[in-house]
């Protein structure tokens, strides 16, 4: 039986009906279901980027309404996990905000240095990259620091890098990427960090295991109520996500975010990102923020 429908499904497939526009109604249970589940608020004019983003799934699954669709996600968890997927906007590159690494290379790292030279600190940086996407962030600052703090001088490097995208963690973690996108990367970097593929991989550029060593990613959603990642970071980056909650649960997620964050830590957010002038946080350039010592 099991064979038979195995070759007739892909014919009852081509003689099913289009799937019907999404609908206000429909579109509400997915604006709901998602500011729940993520905290990602979907404003009205959403409607057909959501519509386009879940077509593919649902055609996938022979269904011919985004209703019964939401039926779906709803009942499995698996489904929600993709439909997540489906909804969230992955755009990055490496060494993105150039500003951001300059001020870690200028800054952040001699002040590292510094405070180490007299045993005002161990050697032992952490950096928590919340929202990675498919991993040019976490693997760009691994690079940076590997380069100034390096292991050989007893330095202990590692970033955490999290996402609600099961998707792009997967392509995070093999950490293979095309030479165009590998283009961003300072030359003193892709010599010393990628390695160039060769024969049906030619054309792209894979991580070092000495960098893959140095990142660890995890799936995570910032809406969570409680995260177990350890901490306490040197500095935590989260950019170009805020764009994404309203104030309210953006808000929730940076207090819960400095709470991993040391004294006198740093906290990035994006080029297009304010948090204004929230509690614990002084500003040392537009979109960092350092977090005040309540200590003294």
């Amino acid at each position: 039986m099991s064979n038979a429908l195995a070759t007739v499904g892909p014919l009852l497939a081509s003689n099913r009906p289009d799937v019907r526009p999404l609908e206000q109604g429909e579109f509400g249970l997915f604006q709901r279901i998602v500011h729940r589940e993520a905290g990602i608020h979907l404003g009205d004019i959403k409607l057909a980027l959501v519509a386009a983003r879940l077509l593919r799934r649902i055609r996938e699954l022979g269904l011919v309404t985004y209703g019964a669709y939401y039926r779906r996600v709803v009942e499995d968890k698996a489904e929600l996990t993709l439909m997540l997927d489906a909804i969230t906007t992955n755009e990055t590159q490496f060494f993105r905000e150039g500003r951001h690494f300059e001020l870690l290379n200028e800054s952040l790292i001699p002040e590292w240095r510094e405070q180490a030279a007299r045993g005002a600190r161990d050697r032992r940086v952490r950096i928590w990259s919340a929202g990675c996407s498919t991993g040019e962030e976490p693997y760009s600052l691994a690079m940076a620091l590997l380069s100034a703090l390096p292991p050989e001088e007893g330095w202990d490097v590692q970033i955490l890098a999290t996402d609600l995208s099961t998707r792009v963690l997967e392509i995070a973690k093999a950490g293979v990427y095309t030479a165009e996108k590998a283009a961003g990367i300072p030359r003193q970097h892709l010599q010393a960090f990628m390695l160039r593929g060769v024969g049906s991989q030619d054309g792209n550029v894979k991580v070092s295991p000495t960098l893959q060593a140095a990142v660890t990613f995890r799936h995570l959603n910032l809406n969570d109520e409680d995260w177990d990642v350890g901490g306490p970071f040197d500095a935590v980056l989260c950019r170009n996500v805020f764009i994404y909650f309203n104030q309210v649960t953006r808000n929730r997620i940076v207090t819960a975010l400095l709470g991993h964050l040391r004294p006198r830590g740093y906290f990035f957010v994006g080029h297009s990102e304010s948090l204004g002038s929230m509690p614990g946080l002084e500003t040392v350039i537009p979109t960092v923020y350092r977090k005040q010592d309540q200590r003294k």
